[in-house]
């Protein structure tokens, strides 16, 4: 027998600190998306916002171990509240620069959180290689009377805290709609032949565009009708080599000994003869 509380969609919702969080509405409230709540927490209770009603638990990466609620939609006086505590997030970050500077590690802090009710207050940040900041953080947790946390963010966590516009002039997608990052390599990179200039397509977060993920299963499978790079073929009576191909423009480039770059459709190239084809591991 199916278990009732698996059988229900949850909602997702995003916390302050960006931290995504599932729970299911047993209460039955009227929620709308966008609207903020508060929740149960493992340590008390937060304020979070909802981004989407309706996710089937096959679509979770990990289910909660634990079932926490939905205690109410926020009130006016809830919402009011954030801005006192985005002051004492304010004045906590001062503090804790005072106190870095009398330690011989450096840390750039990113954020201050605190939770909606005080009883956490998380510093995200970030440094070169790993810190021993346990003396750090008992400090701290006899300067603000409550639990602390310290994060390590990378630069892509860093860049979607702080948000910002990429070269194609909208906002970074990781600070806009991207929920979770993926893996991006240069082998998506080379697939989509922009391999040449890393600089280029790199981020401010000093890894590559996320935005190479989106589009890497199209080249893939438009490349099926490509030959592999170093294939070796007959054109204009000489031996020449596939050097790159071009699925957009629906383009080959051939090299010969001298290194002349030859450009053919894939329909002229079809015609020639093919001497040698490279297995496709060493390309």
């Amino acid at each position: 027998m199916e278990d009732s509380s698996q059988a229900l969609d949850y909602i997702e919702v995003e916390f302050r600190n960006g931290r995504l969080g599932y729970y299911q509405n047993t209460n039955n409230l009227a929620l709308q998306p966008d609207d903020l709540i508060i929740v149960e927490v493992e340590r008390g209770e937060d304020i979070a916002q909802i981004i989407h009603l309706a996710i089937h638990p096959s679509q979770i990466p990990a289910l909660p171990e634990k079932p926490y609620g939905i205690k109410r939609k926020a009130t006016q006086t809830d919402i009011n509240k954030i801005e006192t505590l985005e002051a004492d997030e304010d004045k906590a970050s001062g503090i804790f620069m005072d106190i870095l500077a009398r330690y011989p590690f450096v840390m750039k802090l990113i954020e201050t959180v605190y939770q909606f009710d005080g009883n956490k207050l998380t510093f995200f940040f970030s440094a070169d290689g790993r810190i021993d900041f346990r003396v750090f953080v008992r400090e701290l947790a006899n300067v603000f009377r409550t639990r602390i946390e310290l994060h390590q963010t990378t630069g892509r966590d860093e860049a979607k805290r702080l948000g910002g516009f990429g070269m194609c002039g909208n906002q970074y997608c990781c600070g806009s709609f991207l929920k979770r990052f993926s893996q991006v390599t240069i082998k998506m990179a080379k697939d989509q032949n922009l391999a040449g200039n890393l600089s280029k397509i790199s981020g401010p977060c000093g890894r590559l565009l996320c935005c190479l993920n989106f589009e890497e299963e199209f080249y893939v499978e438009e490349a099926k009708d490509y030959p592999l790079l170093g294939t070796c073929v007959m054109c204009n009576s000489q031996q020449m080599y596939v050097f790159k191909i071009d699925v957009l423009n629906k383009k080959i480039h051939l090299t010969d000994e001298d290194q002349v770059i030859t450009e053919i459709t894939l329909k002229e190239f079809n015609k020639l003869v093919i001497i040698t084809t490279p297995e496709p591991e060493s390309c």
